[in-house]
C-alpha cells in the first residue's frame, strides 16, 4: 500500500509496549489484533541498538529449518488500511527514553494525529469470571468530560507510557490511557479477555467496526482453563469466590473510578 504523507486525514495513534505496563500480555495482544484486523501496513521500525541494554532485554535465537537467526527487540509503527489509525507495537526500552519518545512524537506530528491513546494492563484483585474492569485516565479536562475519564493524582516512578502521555501533553497532542485489570492469581497467564476488553473500549471510543470473534473464543477458553486450574486448589477457589461476591455486590462499581486510579498508582509504585 502506498502511503500518502499529504493525506488530510487525522489518524489516532494507539500505542502498547511489552514489559512493565503489560500484565498478562493484554495490551500488546490488543495492539497486534488491531494491526491484523485493520490490515495495517508497517511504515517504520525503530533501530533497537540505541534504546536497549541487551543484557536486560536480550535478543532471541530462532531456528528456521536448518537456518538460525536472531530476533532483536522491535518497535514498529503501522498505518491502518483506511488511514485512520497509527498503531505502535513495541517493547519498553531501557535507554534514551527522551529520544525514544521524541521519535514517536515526531511520527505523530508527521501524520497530524488527532490523539494518542496508550494501552496498559495491571494485576489486580479481580475475578477472572467477571467482566474486565477498564479505566481511562487523561490530563485533559475536556477529554475527561467527553469520555468519562479520570485525572490521575499519581506522583512517583513511571513507565514509558507515563512518559509518552506527559510529553504528548507538553507537545499539545491530546492523549488518554486505557488500563485493563488482570487477575493477580493467574499473573503468569496471557489474558485474551483483558485484550478483548481493551479493544471493545477502543471500539466504543473511536467508533470502530471490528470483528472480535477470535478474541471472544480465546476469552472463553481462558476462563475454562482457569476454572480447571483453581478447582483443585481450595485456597484459591475460596479467594476467587470472595472476589466474585464482592464484584456481584457492586463493590467494584462503587469504587470506580477513583479507587481504580489508586490501583494503577499502587501498581506503578510496586514496580520501582
Amino acid at each position: 500500500m502506498d502511503i500518502d504523507d499529504s493525506s488530510t486525514k487525522a489518524p489516532v495513534m494507539v500505542i502498547a509496549f511489552a514489559g512493565w505496563n503489560d500484565a498478562g500480555g493484554a495490551s500488546t495482544w490488543a495492539i497486534r489484533s488491531l494491526i491484523e484486523k485493520t490490515i495495517a501496513t508497517e511504515i517504520l521500525t525503530f533501530d533497537s541498538e540505541e534504546f536497549y541494554d541487551f543484557s536486560r532485554e536480550r535478543p532471541t535465537v530462532h531456528l528456521d529449518g536448518e537456518s538460525r537467526f536472531l530476533s532483536w527487540p522491535k518497535n514498529t509503527i503501522s498505518l491502518s488500511n483506511d488511514g485512520s489509525l497509527l498503531l505502535m507495537e513495541g517493547v519498553e526500552p531501557q535507554l534514551n527514553w527522551q529520544t525514544f519518545t521524541q521519535n514517536i512524537l515526531a511520527e505523530a506530528q508527521k501524520y497530524n494525529v488527532s490523539m494518542i491513546i496508550t494501552l496498559g494492563s495491571l494485576l489486580a484483585e479481580v475475578p477472572h469470571s467477571r467482566p474486565v474492569l477498564i479505566h481511562g485516565v487523561s490530563e485533559n479536562t475536556e477529554i475527561n468530560r467527553t469520555y468519562g475519564l479520570q485525572t490521575s493524582s499519581y506522583e512517583g516512578p513511571t513507565g514509558i507510557i507515563g512518559v509518552i502521555n506527559q510529553l504528548s501533553t507538553d507537545a499539545g497532542i491530546p492523549n488518554m490511557s486505557f488500563w485493563a485489570t488482570v487477575p493477580n492469581y493467574v499473573a503468569g497467564a496471557e489474558s485474551p479477555k483483558a485484550a478483548l476488553a481493551l479493544i471493545e473500549r477502543l471500539k466504543t471510543t473511536l467508533n470502530l467496526s471490528l470483528n472480535t470473534t477470535d478474541l471472544e473464543i480465546a476469552s472463553s477458553a481462558y476462563e475454562r482453563q482457569i476454572n480447571q486450574i483453581i478447582e483443585g486448589d481450595e485456597d484459591t477457589s475460596k479467594y476467587v469466590d470472595e472476589l466474585e461476591d464482592n464484584y456481584d455486590a457492586g463493590d467494584y462499581e462503587v469504587a470506580s473510578p477513583e479507587d481504580f486510579v489508586k490501583d494503577v498508582e499502587n501498581f506503578l509504585r510496586d514496580q520501582d
